[in-house]
């Protein structure tokens, strides 16, 4: 059986919980390096992002042009105009989210960790 796209979505929250998680405490990162694997991992995360939200306002746009969709309240028109925006908007955060990911990355390649101290 695939997976939906909201079993996948699920998928990918619980997985930032966990990892919410395995970075609460020392116990989980012990060197830079866990540190900068982490921060690769997830500024492929956000870079891949852009791509789901810009799907989904791109079916949006379509059930808007079916004129198959209704609202409990107001114009359905309006309300897929106004997630499809917040999409948008997402796609520039997660753009910028990954710059600043890529950032730290950078920052922290050169760094090593001192057993002796």
């Amino acid at each position: 059986m695939n997976p939906t796209a909201k079993n996948l979505a699920d998928t990918a929250a619980e997985a930032i919980r966990s990892l919410n998680h395995a970075t609460q405490s020392k116990g989980e990162l012990t060197y830079p390096g866990d540190a900068y694997e982490v921060v690769a991992s997830l500024k492929v995360l956000t870079q891949r992002l852009p791509q789901s939200f810009e799907q989904l306002s791109h079916f949006l746009g379509g059930l808007a042009e079916s004129g198959a969709v209704t609202a409990d309240y107001g114009a359905p028109d309006e309300h897929l105009a106004e997630a499809r925006s917040a999409l948008a908007s997402g796609v520039l955060i997660a753009q910028t989210l990954t710059e600043f990911l890529d950032s730290a990355h950078s920052s922290l390649a050169p760094l090593g960790y001192d057993a002796g101290a």
